[in-house]
């Protein structure tokens, strides 16, 4: 994992003088201190991520969505079979997804990537001289699906650090595209399962708390995946005792989490991940989407403390643990929609309010140029607001 740790040596925290320019800047406009809300907050947090408070530059968006399978369907955790992962993949490539059409709306640049679907097709080499293009599948592919995570580790080593350098390097050229803001997303069928596992060992919640149905299993195929769940949680203790009762946020090292995402993620986790990473290498706002993005999101954090300056979340999922990984996190959704869709669909939601809330901070007339006086905010005084 030599190059992953030269990465993370890279990353410096946000820009704390750019956010408290932001936050006076927001201060001064003619409304309500605070009215924003969580807009406001991110709006400050991107800030510090730019190093400027001048502007915020959120016009040119891009979502990237890793594209992956995953062996733990041979455990029957699926309503549907592994070859719907490139249908839609494909379909990404043509607009014809849900989250594309969300992308129509948002002004969002679709780049779907194969990091690991099976099939055919040759390896990535981990040059990343391929120039990725809007709505052309990428090849990243460390693999040819991960293996299955009950049984065994999902992927090598080597395979792990290729899907996260996949990432990372995506952030690297969609920066270098002029792109003002990134959205993660993902597309594997199964994908649900290696997150519930990664969510019980991070969380310490029991694997059938953290364990949904998914894309909608049925009493029986909910069954099955718990117990998979729970399967693939008791080899990984088993294999490694020291993370029985171990404290992820306290003790966590980037080789502690680098082992775990080898052991129980896949390669569309470990992507998103490394595209969180990239982001705070090269300074740009990822926005998180739901359950299995923000297990990837908690993954880079415990790599790096200093990538969640870099995270916006989007949305609480509705599967089990997708509030509980938030918390861990430590971060507030500003969306609560009952989504559980993934492709990025919750982080390409929030784009809009974010361009929004963009608008009123660079735009809007403060106090001082509409001869009012500023408004003085009691509740934050009293410690009714945070």
């Amino acid at each position: 994992m030599k190059k992953i740790l030269e990465i993370l040596s890279e990353i410096r925290p946000a820009d704390q003088k750019a956010m408290e320019a932001a936050r006076l800047r927001w201060n001064s406009v003619a409304k309500p201190i605070g009215s924003l809300g969580i807009l406001e907050e991110d709006i400050i947090k991107i800030a510090g991520i730019l190093g400027s408070a001048e502007r915020i530059p959120l016009e040119k968006s891009a979502l990237a969505v890793m594209c992956a399978d995953h062996g733990v369907v041979e455990e029957g955790v699926t309503q549907t079979g592994q070859e719907v992962t490139r249908i839609v993949a494909e379909n990404f490539t043509k607009g014809q997804t849900s989250v594309t059409c969300m992308c129509r709306v948002s002004g969002t640049d679709v780049f779907p990537v194969d990091v690991g679907m099976t099939g055919e097709g040759r390896l990535w080499d981990g040059s990343g001289k391929e120039a990725p293009a809007p709505f052309v599948l990428l090849n990243r592919r460390a693999g040819a699906g991960s293996r299955n995570l009950v049984r065994e580790a999902a992927m090598t080593g080597d395979q792990c650090e290729r899907a996260l350098l996949a990432g990372a390097f995506l952030a690297r050229d969609l920066k270098q595209m002029g792109y003002g803001i990134l959205a993660s997303g993902e597309m594997g069928i199964g994908n649900t399962t290696p997150a519930s596992a990664l969510a019980s060992v991070l969380t310490g919640a029991p694997p059938r708390l953290v364990t949904g149905r998914g894309a909608g299993l049925s009493d029986q195929g909910l069954l099955r995946k718990q117990k998979a769940v729970e399967a693939a949680c008791e080899r990984f203790f088993r294999q490694y005792p020291r993370y029985k009762d171990f404290s992820w946020e306290a003790s966590a090292e980037p080789r502690d989490a680098l082992l775990l995402l080898t052991e129980l993620g896949g390669f569309d986790i470990a992507a998103m991940a490394g595209l969180f990473l990239g982001a705070a290498v090269y300074r740009l706002p990822a926005v998180i989407d739901g359950f299995i993005s923000s297990a990837a999101a908690l993954l880079a954090v415990l790599m790096c403390r200093d990538v969640k300056d870099f995270l916006l979340a989007s949305h609480v999922s509705s599967e089990p643990a997708g509030r509980l990984v938030m918390d861990q996190l430590g971060l507030k959704a500003p969306l609560d929609c009952g989504m559980h869709l993934g492709e990025g669909s919750g982080a390409v939601a929030l784009l809009p309010l974010l361009k929004m809330g963009a608008m009123v901070y660079e735009n809007m007339s403060t106090f001082s140029e509409i001869h009012v006086e500023s408004y003085v905010d009691y509740g934050a005084k009293k410690g009714g607001r945070p």
